[in-house]
């Protein structure tokens, strides 16, 4: 389970001692890829773990990271929690002092990554498309730091971006939703019309239409069309009322089966599909079952998993062992960097021929019998 950060009183980030550059040979080399849990801290700036999680409240070091959310905070249950993760179990693990700067609005984000940089650390890692620029701009300023960024390409030597094709996962959670719906009808819709959302959208799509060729059946998919490349977007990825009234709307054009794609205001889906009964929801990014509220458990049918916790641990590692690249990590379900959690409390209502046909899938969409494909893909 993920546990959600509590916030500890602001602390400085204090800069490291000494000349970062005479103790590690620093170039850019191939990252790895991690996750994990130790000491945690937060505020809109950066801060440092607290010795109860057995973090580290020393000072930056060689061995350093930091790390820099997007606007939608750090406690986002989705990739900016995760990635979090993987610098905590770095730092537990595998001695990596971590901070986090925690963004809130857009005018956070380019100070963030400035002050990140600041640090001395020798890695940094941003997390999502609204960090691409600022990225791109400190990278080619420091060519000596190690940058990775989660689901989003930023092309310079020193660089590595941490990619999922969440649509080969996205295929079976849309042929298990077609599997299961009783109304005929399920749904997605998106936080903004942006390719790491609108690809799980599309392998959703296809797995549906998978299901329905399969079975001779014609469930009907609410919310997006990947012809048109268009549907449902609340616009945001922050406002959970947003989230809810869409999935209500949804939800009453016969929709029994939802998967929201838009970070926290998913819970509004949830919220929506607790209050109407009868409507499961499909989470996206790590298991929703764990990092939801645990009313929402009854609901929640299974996730869209991106192992970015493991990712960026090992990516982290890779910057301190002269092993790290620019090489994009692309996390697939024939690497296990993408996969469907296990449908927990709603496992009665997955039969075992459906679950037997989605183990099938899953082999074959990793071996390259069946191919998922996306404008969207990395």
């Amino acid at each position: 389970m993920l546990a959600r950060p509590a916030a500890p009183a602001p602390l400085t980030d204090p800069a490291r001692p000494g000349d970062r550059g005479s103790s590690r040979l620093r170039h850019p080399r191939l990252l790895g890829v991690a996750g994990g849990l130790a000491g945690l801290a937060l505020l809109a700036g950066c801060a440092s773990a607290p010795a109860e999680g057995g973090g580290s409240t020393a000072g930056a070091s060689e061995n350093c990271a930091r790390m820099v959310t997007n606007s939608g905070g750090l406690d986002d249950r989705s990739f900016n929690q995760s990635s979090w993760a993987g610098l905590q179990k770095a730092e537990k693990d595998d001695g990596i002092q971590a901070r986090v700067l925690v963004s809130t609005t857009e005018n956070d984000l380019a100070p963030n990554v400035a002050q990140a940089v600041d640090s001395g650390c020798g890695f940094v890692l941003t997390v999502g498309y609204e960090l691409a620029p600022a990225t791109e701009e400190q990278a080619k300023a420091h060519p000596d730091i190690d940058f990775a960024i989660v689901d989003e390409t930023v092309e310079a030597p020193n660089v590595k971006p941490i990619l999922f094709d969440t649509a080969q996962a996205s295929y079976l959670a849309g042929y298990l939703a077609a599997g299961v719906s009783k109304s005929g009808k399920v749904a997605t819709f998106g936080g903004g019309n942006q390719p790491p959302v609108t690809l799980f959208m599309d392998g959703f799509s296809d797995g549906v239409d998978a299901y329905n060729a399969a079975h001779d059946t014609s469930v009907q998919l609410l919310g997006w069309s990947k012809e048109a490349q268009d549907g449902s977007f609340t616009g945001d990825f922050e406002d959970v009322n947003k989230g809810k009234q869409l999935a209500q709307a949804l939800i009453d054009q016969g929709a029994d089966v939802i998967m929201p794609v838009a970070g926290q205001v998913g819970e509004g889906a949830a919220s929506a599909a607790l209050a109407t009964g009868g409507v499961d929801v499909i989470w996206v990014d790590n298991d929703g079952y764990d990092t939801l509220p645990a009313e929402y458990r009854p609901i929640v049918l299974t996730s869209v998993i991106k192992d970015t916790e493991k990712a960026v641990q090992q990516i982290a590692v890779s910057s301190t062992d002269g092993s790290f690249s620019n090489d994009p990590y692309v996390g697939t379900l024939d690497n296990g960097g993408v996969d469907l959690a296990p449908f927990h409390d709603l496992a009665s209502s997955v039969s075992p021929e459906l679950s037997d046909e989605l183990d099938a899938l899953r082999g074959q969409i990793a071996s390259g019998a069946v191919t998922v494909t996306s404008p969207s893909q990395p």
